[in-house]
């Protein structure tokens, strides 16, 4: 039953990946064909950079090439990709997932954070549903009270997956309705509650010290609260996306990453380059628009799709 999963998996994310598939493993095998010297050197660095594994990544992982072609001039193409995917895999830590986080008391609570139109919002409701089908009680709050449209969308959501939601006025203090959330989580017994919030700009001090208002309010009930903060990444802005994780991380210590849009985009490599950068451990990743389509973050299915 686990390998049935596990190849179920596998086959997921190798199905959405399969553009960069086409970019990183099969243009590493063309280019590997014949003799490797420093101008394929060169093309293969050029590769891994549009792959949006970055500047110093892409040279790293190049070097790492080079060097092992000096100490084994006879390696060949698949040799030296398996090469660059242990690399690659060796840096990617695999996190707990999330119900492997036991708080000292319930429920668990996550608060979920990122700027808008990175999907946060759907992403809440994935969250929710993904702990939901594990046989778990879950609690929303709609703490995005700046956006009157985030309040009812998430409000659907819970009438659609038969949970409970807490909410507060449009408007209305963000960190108040927080606090509520978790009292009621947990009156009434939930294991698990979910805090959206508002798609704070990164660079807006006033909304990002807001942030750390709700983490206060929600110690006020729970002292280790919140016991995850989820920062929700769309992998389709690239650079941009770890810009925005470490502002995030500066003003309210991020525990986890979900990375979205990666059905949409041919640089898969962003979730490489982010891990490194960032050491943030990658939770989930978003692979549709579906309830369904949120996968926790395999890092061999991953590294085994990207390379085909």
């Amino acid at each position: 039953m686990v390998l049935n999963f596990l190849k179920s998996s596998y086959s997921n994310v190798k199905d959405f990946l399969s553009k960069t598939k086409s970019l990183i493993g099969n243009k590493l095998r063309t280019l590997f064909q014949g003799k490797v010297d420093e101008s394929v050197l060169d093309q293969l660095e050029q590769i891994l950079y549009e792959a949006d594994l970055g500047v110093q990544y892409a040279q790293e992982l190049t070097n790492s090439v080079r060097i092992r072609l000096k100490n084994d001039p006879s390696l060949d193409g698949e040799a030296l990709i398996e090469g660059i995917r242990q690399e690659i895999l060796q840096g990617l830590q695999t996190p707990p997932s999330l119900s492997e986080i036991t708080p000292t008391s319930p429920p668990l609570i996550i608060l979920v954070v990122g700027v808008n139109g990175n999907g946060k919002t759907t992403s809440v409701a994935k969250l929710a549903h993904h702990y939901q089908t594990a046989g778990k009680k879950v609690l929303i709050a709609a703490a995005d009270t700046f956006r009157a449209a985030a309040i009812e969308q998430l409000e659907i959501w819970a009438h659609r997956l038969k949970i409970d939601i807490v909410k507060g006025h449009s408007k209305s203090d963000p960190a108040a309705v927080a606090f509520d959330a978790v009292s009621a989580g947990k009156a009434r017994g939930a294991d698990v509650v979910i805090i959206d919030t508002a798609g704070r700009l990164q660079n807006n001090l006033a909304l990002m010290q807001e942030l750390e208002k709700i983490r206060r309010s929600c110690r006020k009930i729970n002292q280790d609260a919140p016991h995850e903060t989820l920062l929700i990444l769309d992998a389709t802005t690239g650079q941009n996306a770890i810009d925005q994780a470490k502002t995030f991380h500066k003003y309210t210590p991020i525990s986890g990453l979900i990375l979205t849009k990666l059905d949409g985009t041919a640089k898969g490599g962003i979730v490489l380059a982010i891990h490194r950068q960032l050491q943030i451990p990658i939770k989930f990743i978003g692979t549709g628009e579906g309830i369904d389509d949120l996968q926790s973050f395999d890092p061999s299915a991953f590294v085994n799709a990207l390379f085909g």
